[in-house]
């Protein structure tokens, strides 16, 4: 049953009060780990001209107006990634930032509307290395919170055991009885054939659903349930038509350098290798815009910025883990609004 009593009620902060504590404690010390491994913490701007580019993460708008009287639609961020990109072009090897976010049409136990995204890029190194960070973190996080397990909704994960390493094709397989590469010959997904075999295993398919529509409901409802139970999960060889920011792998251009951690079911970290080709990232965005203008209506502009920058990015990667979620598992919290001070009105 919902608690209708406001966050500042003291019974009801004195409930939550443990949990933000820890919050801090948990806060302090990934900055320390950071500073252990050379990242500069950075403070990105919040409003920006474009709020990213993925078709399914919607912006918070606004007006800037000028004090002439002129004005300019501007937009709360939905991650800084294109800043702390902007950073690595400007010659900053290794940044970090616990970067303020916002996402509208999301609520729910591990959703809110503004949100904390601890996001760090290396620059000249491989994505293997966020693997390794992942884990790490974690780690930190369960000392900081005085914990020898994670858990969220009755699971439980060793935060100090190494992650199970699963490629997609695998858990597919695995979890879903599907034989993904078939319905991925080339470069182009056979939209038909993976409708087929979701079918097959029970997954529900409208008739206008694309590859990557099909794609994102197996994962959700037959494979992502399965990962992060007992130890977290590695995720990893996305499809690249599913990872619009992220470096083709060399030896699979039909695959892409990303991964995902998951620890008791709940999505906690998405990683790439960067894409640093700005002709095709901007090929990829306008296609994400495309898809926007389809099913939503709306698209938002091109941070032109970013791409004119993109183009003298170095090879790096980055990660991006929901720090409010971090906290939750480390503390054994049931819900978002439990983890931050001050939480927006449901």
């Amino acid at each position: 049953m919902t608690d209708p009593r406001p966050f500042w009620h003291p019974d009801k902060h004195r409930d939550r009060r443990p949990f933000l504590a820890l919050r801090g404690t948990i806060a302090a010390r990934l900055r320390a780990w950071f500073g252990t491994q050379n990242f500069v913490e950075v403070e990105t701007a919040i409003l920006q001209r474009s709020p990213g580019n993925e078709a399914h993460l919607h912006a918070f708008a606004t007006d800037r107006v000028e004090p002439h009287g002129g004005s300019e639609k501007l937009y709360l961020r939905t991650s800084p990634e294109f800043s702390c990109k902007k950073l690595l072009a400007a010659g900053e090897p290794r940044v970090y930032e616990f970067a303020r976010s916002f996402r509208n049409r999301e609520r729910g136990a591990l959703h809110a509307p503004e949100f904390t995204m601890l996001e760090w890029y290396r620059a000249g190194e491989t994505y293997e290395s966020l693997m390794q960070d992942a884990a790490a973190l974690m780690a930190e996080a369960a000392r900081a919170g005085g914990t020898a397990q994670f858990t969220f909704k009755g699971r439980t994960i060793d935060p100090f055991a190494p992650p199970e390493r699963l490629s997609v094709r695998e858990a597919f397989r695995r979890h879903a009885g599907i034989d993904l590469p078939a319905t991925y010959d080339g470069l182009v997904p056979d939209r038909d054939r993976l409708a087929t075999a979701a079918q097959s295993a029970g997954v529900r398919i409208v008739a206008d659903d694309t590859w990557l529509d099909i794609f994102s409901r197996i994962l959700g409802e037959r494979i992502e349930p399965h990962l992060g139970n007992g130890r977290a999960t590695i995720l990893y060889d996305y499809p690249a038509v599913q990872s619009a920011l992220a470096r083709p792998k060399a030896e699979d251009p039909r695959l892409a350098e990303r991964f995902e951690l998951f620890a008791c079911g709940v999505e906690l970290l998405n990683a790439f290798g960067e894409l640093n080709d700005a002709a095709e990232q901007r090929r990829r965005l306008d296609a994400e815009m495309e898809i926007k203008a389809r099913v939503y209506g709306e698209r938002y502009p091109l941070d032109e910025d970013f791409l004119a920058a993109l183009a003298m990015m170095p090879p790096a990667c980055g990660a991006a883990m929901g720090f409010d979620r971090l906290v939750m598992l480390a503390t054994g919290a049931a819900h978002i609004d439990q983890v931050v001070w001050t939480p927006v009105v449901q």
